[in-house]
């Protein structure tokens, strides 16, 4: 787990400050976790907008653009959260380390919430999380700092040279670190790199985005 060294602890007025930071959001909703470490747990999804990464193959090109969503309260955003009846919270993006997660995350925690994140690791760390899954990207590396609290490593595959970069990736980070190897959706000759790969390499495993064929909304 990650935390900041600020408590958690508040005070009901110090809870209603939190409560009225925002965040550029492009969407939170309830879902089933489609892919990771996690696939299959039922999980409310916090998108934030705004990276810094653009990954070609990204399915949300819409988050990229902090300026074309909304800013909205975290009160309001965990109020919908802890209504959709799960405890789990993952909060994505665009790159949701670009903004600074303290607030959010305090309040899901204060609420029961385990609070997860996928992130390129391009940005500081911050705020308080239960399970950080690092999925980096070659146009811009994951911060050296990140790697002692990685929880899961998944690495998106097209070519063999991004099975060398995730092995670069899988040194840094601790051991007991899930190593996950996940084939670009629009890219189907890498599932056969990736199995091959697995096979001769068991300390990894394969992730694969289930939401999709499974038409999870």
């Amino acid at each position: 787990m990650y935390s900041t060294e600020e408590q958690t602890t508040r005070t009901t007025g110090e809870v209603t400050e939190l409560d009225q930071v925002e965040y550029p959001l492009m969407e939170d909703f309830y879902t089933i976790q489609g892919e990771g470490a996690h696939t299959g747990s039922a999980a409310y999804f916090i998108r934030l907008a705004g990276c810094d990464v653009k990954c070609w193959w990204c399915d949300v090109k819409d988050s990229w653009d902090e300026s074309k969503h909304p800013r909205v309260k975290t009160g309001d955003i965990v109020k919908r959260a802890k209504e959709s009846g799960t405890r789990l919270a993952v909060i994505t993006g665009g790159e949701p380390l670009l903004h600074n997660l303290e607030p959010l995350t305090i309040r899901l925690r204060q609420e029961g919430f385990s609070v997860h994140i996928e992130t390129s690791g391009s940005s500081p760390l911050s705020g308080h999380l239960d399970w950080i899954t690092l999925s980096p990207k070659r146009f811009k590396e994951p911060l050296d700092e990140v790697f002692p609290y990685v929880d899961e490593l998944k690495v998106v595959v097209l070519k063999k040279k991004d099975l060398e970069w995730a092995e670069k990736n899988a040194v840094k980070c601790p051991k007991g670190t899930r190593l996950l190897l996940q084939p670009e959706w629009e890219t189907p000759e890498s599932v056969n790199l990736i199995v091959e790969y697995v096979k001769k390499n068991p300390r990894w495993g394969i992730s694969l985005q289930t939401h999709k064929f499974m038409n999870v909304p």
